[in-house]
């Protein structure tokens, strides 16, 4: 079945161009008006092409069927054989899905685990209890990053490194810079240790410029986020569950479930586009994390986070449902800058291409 896009010829049975992505029609459907005013936005010229949010679109292909073969594809991009080349990325939105089939089949396991739990009264699914609960959504939103990551240029294996040596890194960081403070923090100083260790978790994995994009930022700032929340959760909920309630435990993972989203995952993960900002294509130096563009968004991480911890009345939880619609609307608005950051990336070397040589 030849996309009518790329040209690309897939297996039958596949909805979706396992090469650009684009929806694959059935020949009857090839002369409808919305197939004649897809090829006709196709004819657009790609710098003209509007990259701006349309969440209507993002999510379109959330409840669409897909087949394994559509999966398999996602999970191999990334490697020295798999990434493409950077005039070949689509730098229009990206249209996630898989971060969803994530979602139900680890809340397919967490549930299974708490019957055993709770119906069987088997300590043996404890641990998987509490592992499962705790990584569950981090890992899902981190997902959804690596969906949003257009250049493709990050693996599946290398992301769930980052989560562990990254979430372990700047776990240890921030006791470090807490034994440095006495352990006398407060909202404010709780939030500059965490979103720092963090930071320079990030660093580590982007100085060598082979990650150098801010969507690549945004993924692996997510990814340590994910790692630090889901570590986190899972000392919490086995801090409930010696606190002897059953009850407690369950509540601290589903509290902390719903609002992992707004929390460290994304947190990270505007630390770390930030980060790629000011890096830009030069090798990272310290003096670069006093740049206005670091500094802004470190400081707005910062003070987000202390709001969460803060002990105000009422944050919890429509305080925090508030900061998470914020957070997540700083997100999309670095996702845009990550897209034309690509475009314009294209188009230079588009000119380059094209650009006559003196004889």
């Amino acid at each position: 079945m030849k996309c009518p896009h790329c040209a690309y010829s897939n297996p039958e049975g596949v909805k979706f161009c396992l090469n650009c992505g684009h929806e694959i029609m059935d020949h009857e459907e090839n002369y409808s008006i919305f197939y004649l005013f897809a090829h006709r936005v196709d004819k657009i010229p790609r710098n003209e092409r509007s990259v701006e949010p349309k969440f209507r679109n993002i999510f379109s292909r959330v409840f669409r069927q897909h087949s394994e073969m559509e999966a398999e594809r996602l999970f191999i991009v990334g490697t020295g054989l798999t990434t493409p080349k950077i005039e070949e990325v689509v730098n229009t939105w990206p249209k996630p899905w898989l971060f969803a089939r994530v979602f139900l089949i680890a809340l397919v396991a967490y549930l299974g685990l708490y019957l055993g739990v709770s119906l069987f009264e088997n300590i043996n699914f404890i641990p998987g209890l509490i592992v499962v609960g705790a990584f569950a959504v981090p890992f899902t939103t981190l997902i959804f990053f690596w969906e949003m990551n257009a250049p493709q240029n990050i693996a599946i294996y290398k992301i769930v490194y980052v989560v562990f040596i990254g979430g372990i890194l700047s776990l240890l960081l921030a006791l470090v810079f807490y034994d440095i403070l006495g352990n006398n923090t407060n909202v404010i100083m709780i939030g500059i240790c965490e979103e720092l260790a963090k930071v320079i978790a990030v660093i580590y994995f982007v100085r060598n410029l082979k990650y150098r994009y801010i969507l690549n930022g945004l993924l692996l700032g997510a990814a340590i986020g994910a790692g630090f929340a889901a570590f986190e959760t899972a000392g919490y909920a086995l801090r409930a569950l010696l606190s002897g309630s059953f009850h407690m435990l369950y509540s601290t993972i589903l509290w902390r479930s719903i609002f992992a989203p707004g929390g460290h995952v994304a947190w990270a993960a505007l630390t770390g586009a930030a980060v790629c900002i000011v890096q830009g294509n030069k090798k990272f130096q310290w003096s670069m994390l006093i740049k206005p563009k670091f500094l802004g968004v470190f400081l707005l991480v910062v003070f987000m986070h202390a709001l969460w911890d803060s002990p105000i009345l009422g944050i919890l939880p429509a305080g925090h449902t508030i900061l998470t619609v914020i957070l997540w609307i700083l997100v999309f608005s670095m996702i845009r800058i990550g897209l034309k950051e690509i475009a314009n990336k294209k188009l230079e070397l588009t000119y380059c291409k094209e650009k006559p040589t003196p004889s």
